[in-house]
């Protein structure tokens, strides 16, 4: 793992992000630091809903964000290596894409109190695919309350993305393309992810495996 001691695996729904970096916490033999959907009690109900209940489920998600940070600042939680499934901008990201106008001002109002500062990641590895690929995996995997997205809704999140990660400086940035990839089961991909990381020299770099 080198000089990296924080790193981040990101992406849209489906891409696939949870299962990378457990794979990478599991070959490093770090602590993996994860998201916890679950633990948000609202989000079965924003899926079945979308604007009744964004702004809970926005805050919830801030609070548990929040709460992260400050183990991260204060506490020992980066005391050795880790690796996350989540970077702490997704909020705001999302809060972006699931609010109106006046919901996102109250979001951001009340983040901008809330959210102390967080560390900068030393690498954030970026998981693409095209929208059918994600939206086979997000239905391959079964969560019951990922089944009824509501129409056009990963597409909105995937450009969301897109939008974010083209101008995103704070970390180095590996852009990968798992259109065509296994990172999970295959250790071939895996492998050659793992040299990609190794190798990698400035800020962005990209790894695209074509048929």
């Amino acid at each position: 793992m080198s000089q990296l001691r924080y790193v981040v695996v990101e992406g849209p729904i489906g891409a696939g992000k949870s299962s990378l970096a457990r794979r990478l916490s599991e070959y490093w033999g770090i602590r993996l630091l994860p998201e916890d959907p679950g633990a948000n009690p609202f989000l079965p109900r924003f899926y079945r809903n979308l604007q009744a209940h964004g702004t809970a489920t926005q805050l919830s998600f801030l609070l548990q964000r929040a709460e992260m940070a400050r183990q991260m600042v204060d506490g020992d939680l980066l005391a050795a290596p880790l690796v996350s499934d989540f970077l702490f901008e997704k909020d705001a990201l999302f809060a972006k894409v699931n609010l109106d106008e006046q919901e996102h001002t109250l979001y951001s109002q009340l983040a901008a109190k809330l959210m102390p500062e967080y560390p900068v990641p030393d690498l954030v590895i970026y998981l693409q695919a095209s929208d059918d690929i994600l939206l086979n995996r997000v239905a391959a995997r079964g969560e019951e309350y990922e089944l009824d997205f509501p129409e056009g809704y990963l597409k909105r999140v995937h450009a969301a993305y897109s939008e974010f990660f083209h101008q995103y400086e704070a970390a180095p940035l590996l852009i990968v393309n798992t259109d065509h990839l296994n990172l999970v089961d295959g250790n071939g991909d895996f492998e050659l992810l793992l040299r990609c990381i190794s190798d990698m020299r400035g800020q962005r770099s990209y790894f695209n495996k074509s048929v």
